[in-house]
This record gives structure tokens, C-alpha cells and sequence, in this order.
């Protein structure tokens, strides 16, 4: 499946450098090397980035961290939900765990080796297999979670909701104790039906099933039958209202 999404359609992308001879030497790498890889084209800042992303839509952004005035994490706080795949490029090591915590698919560092960058485009790949599988195959009723020593099966009906923290997802079930697994929010987002479950907030998706009460008061909350109130974020509270009217009929 990987080889024949390659051959057939390559992944796009933007790259993201204030820096002239970074954006270029990146550029010349991987038109070089991974040929599954088709750049878009260049921005040199975050606010010429984030309207690179506007009009070409990539599937990847190949992003620097040191920036003058807005940076790397500064660009990807500006979206609730990433629609690309980020990886970050840079000369500085130390960000590890907060690149991770900001959802970027992978982590390069510069001078950039060529065998790493392979192996980073691999997962850029399997990704984007992924999500596309996640839309055009059936979805079923159950979820399976890996596990230290397995996996274990999940009814979907028996999810209350899931809680992002960083690139791993918290699981909180009707009837057991919560899991947390190693797999981000935007992936169970995908997998489980999109008209019982509604991601209200970057970091909170919930199913409609177990709501229990919806407030306005002070901002927009709903409580969830295990007890958990959670904050609506201001831009998705339309969208949730017209999904909890459109949804009462089968909740």
C-alpha cells in the first residue's frame, strides 16, 4: 500500500526557514533523494507559512524552529487541529519533548542526514495511508488499542471520551478505568464515527452519547456523565450546536 501511494501521488509540501540557504539546501535534498516528496514551495516566515497552507494545501510542512518574531511552535499554535503533518528541522536538539507535545509527526536535525530523512518520509507516508484508509474503509464498532503486552478491544459504544496529553491519548470508558495509549487525538478522531463523537477542543474529543449537560454560562462547557466538565473552545461551539440538534434524534 505504501509503494503504491508513492508511485501514484506524491505527498506535498512547504518548507519553513528565515533563512535563504536553509530553505534551499532542504529543497535540493529532497527533490534529490525522496522522490515521494513533491515541494510546493518556500515561506521564509510564519505569517507567509501560514498562507502557503491556506492556498496550497500541503499534506507536510517541513518547519525550522528559530524564527525571528513568531516562531516554529508559534505557527503550529495557530491551529486547533493540524491539517498537515509537521516536521520539524533544525539545528537545536533540546526541543525534542515540546515538538512532540505540539503533535509534529518528526524531528530532524540539521545538517540533515540523508538516511534519517528516508525514514522520516516513510512515516510521512504510512501516516497519510493511514487517514486515507480511515475514510474510505467501513468503520466498525470496536477499537483496538495496543497494549505492553498485546492489545486490548474496545467497544466504541462504551467511550465516554478522549483527552490528548502531548502525542499520547487518555481513554475514559463506561464501564473500566481510563487507558492511555500512544496514539494521538487526530487519530482516534479519525477512526471512530464522526456522527456520535465531536471533538470539542484541541485536546478533548467526546461522544454525544454521554453528554449530560451543555452550559453557556461564563464560556461553553458540557459535563459528561462520568463527571468531567469540559470547555468547549469559542470557534467549535457553533459547529457543536448544530451537531447536538442534527444528533438528538439517534442520541
Amino acid at each position: 500500500m505504501v509503494n503504491a501511494i508513492s508511485e501514484t501521488k506524491k505527498l506535498t509540501a512547504i518548507i519553513v526557514d528565515d533563512e535563504l540557504l536553509g530553505r534551499e539546501n532542504l529543497k535540493k535534498i529532497i527533490e534529490t533523494y525522496c522522490h515521494e516528496i513533491e515541494i510546493l514551495d518556500c515561506a521564509d516566515s510564519v505569517i507567509s507559512a501560514k498562507e502557503l497552507v491556506r492556498s496550497k494545501k500541503p499534506d507536510v510542512v517541513f518547519l525550522d524552529i528559530n524564527m525571528p518574531v513568531l516562531d516554529g511552535f508559534d505557527f503550529l499554535a495557530e491551529y486547533d487541529d493540524l491539517p498537515f503533518m509537521a516536521v520539524f528541522v533544525t539545528a537545536h536538539e533540546e526541543f525534542g519533548i515540546n515538538a512532540l507535545k505540539a503533535g509534529v509527526t518528526d524531528y530532524l536535525l540539521k545538517p540533515i542526514n540523508i538516511k534519517e530523512l528516508k525514514q522520516t518520509v516513510k512515516k510521512l507516508i504510512l501516516n497519510k495511508t493511514r487517514e486515507i484508509n480511515s475514510i474510505t474503509e467501513p468503520q466498525s464498532e470496536t477499537l483496538v488499542l495496543p497494549a505492553s503486552h498485546g492489545f486490548h478491544v474496545l467497544r466504541i459504544a462504551d467511550i465516554i471520551r478522549f483527552e490528548a496529553e502531548g502525542c499520547y491519548t487518555k481513554v475514559f470508558l463506561s464501564n473500566e478505568k481510563p487507558r492511555t495509549v500512544s496514539r494521538t487525538l487526530k487519530d482516534f478522531e479519525d477512526t471512530v464515527p464522526s456522527g456520535k463523537f465531536f471533538r470539542i477542543h484541541k485536546s478533548h474529543l467526546i461522544s454525544l452519547k454521554y453528554i449530560k449537560k451543555y452550559s453557556n454560562i461564563d464560556g461553553n462547557y458540557v459535563t459528561m456523565t462520568d463527571g468531567s466538565k469540559i470547555e468547549i473552545s469559542r470557534r467549535k461551539a457553533p459547529e457543536f450546536i448544530r451537531k447536538i440538534k442534527s444528533a438528538l434524534h439517534v442520541v
